[in-house]
């Protein structure tokens, strides 16, 4: 497969911009940059330098986090980056168009949108737990030639359910030589189904996201990872910032992933099952909620009567939860995270209060 043939020709084509830190990046009397001279806060914090486009030791450490070789990492800024990248690419505007399957993570159409690509929406199934239309999905890329990118999210947000591997193994096959599969594991960690990271190797037209964002805590940091071929991640290098990642980021990216981290991080994981367990307790037997759609990741989805009101009421009450009111197919429907006992516990005091008062 000529992964090329998938992108947009001028991208192929185009000389990727060269920072100085790229084409220079030993040590030394620094003058090819730029920068100043010496910092104005801590002297040893090298602010006042560039930061190494790709920092080794951080896609290092992920590679082996996720089980790639190291040539198949490229850090970005957050999922949301790689999404918007891997749009610019292999996206023409007016021309090209990526699938996904709403609800979903808004970002992917987002993304499109911002590129000028088209949309082509699979609708999962409202009426059985928003199930994915497997079939529709691969009737859709086989009799529509302008789809460039799939996008699925596994565990889906905001509906937590998988992508089954079957599926998986299918939708590549059908896309060979046609589109790129974008699988969005941001999730992965609270699910027991393996990683697609392991089928990378086998399918050029296969790229992974990963972050640090949920299971690693680290929301703040805004570090995510694009985990495929290098082929895909060499297209993706000709437009990437020069520095996506901020030393600062890197710095606290490696201690979080630090050997000594690893035992809290697992500590924090079982803390999020126990606790999700308990959300699900406190939404029993309540008459107002329709339905619940527990996932396979760190939030709870659920349909409820009057759902607006009850997200003002959560809210007048200094606990905020997630509404989609702009999403005809969210409509009656709130996404509660796991958050800490206590948090819950306030939670549960809610909708005790909205419930006496119905």
């Amino acid at each position: 497969m000529n992964i090329e043939s998938l992108a947009r020709p001028e991208i192929v084509a185009m000389k990727p911009y060269s920072s100085a830190r790229k084409e220079a990046p030993g040590t030394g009397i620094q003058l090819n940059a730029n920068e100043s001279p010496r910092p104005l806060l801590d002297p040893s914090d090298s602010l006042n330098r560039y930061p190494d486009p790709q920092p080794a030791e951080l896609v290092t450490r992920l590679a082996a986090l996720y089980s790639v070789p190291e040539n198949y990492v490229l850090l970005t800024r957050g999922s949301d980056e790689g999404i918007d990248l891997l749009v610019r690419v292999f996206c023409r505007a007016g021309q090209d168009a990526i699938l996904h399957c709403p609800p979903t993570f808004g970002m992917y159409r987002i993304a499109a949108q911002t590129q000028g690509a088209h949309i082509v929406s699979i609708n999962r199934q409202a009426d059985e737990g928003f199930k994915l239309l497997e079939q529709d999905v691969l009737n859709a890329l086989q009799s529509d030639a302008r789809i460039k990118l799939v996008f699925l999210t596994s565990p889906n947000n905001p509906t937590g359910d998988l992508v089954s591997r079957p599926f998986i193994d299918q939708l590549l096959e059908a896309a060979r030589d046609r589109a790129i599969v974008v699988l969005d594991e941001a999730y992965a960690e609270f699910c027991s189904q393996p990683s697609a990271t392991a089928l990378i190797a086998e399918h050029e037209n296969l790229v992974v996201l990963r972050t640090l964002s949920k299971a690693w805590a680290s929301a703040g940091l805004r570090c995510g990872s694009v985990l495929a071929q290098e082929s895909v991640i060499s297209l993706l290098r000709r437009v990437i910032a020069p520095y996506p990642v901020p030393s600062p980021v890197m710095k606290l990216a490696m201690r979080m992933l630090g050997d000594d981290m690893m035992d809290r991080q697992r500590d924090l994981m079982r803390e999020i099952g126990d606790n999700k367990r308990y959300l699900l307790q406190i939404l029993e037997n309540r008459d107002f909620i329709r339905e619940v759609i527990p996932g396979d990741a760190n939030f709870v989805l659920i349909r409820v009567d009057r759902a607006s009101e009850l997200l003002s009421f959560a809210a007048s009450r200094n606990v905020i939860i997630r509404g989609f009111p702009a999403d005809p197919l969210l409509q009656g429907c709130l996404r509660i995270s796991v958050g800490a006992e206590n948090e819950l516990a306030s939670f549960a005091a809610v909708l005790d209060e909205w419930e006496s008062n119905r």
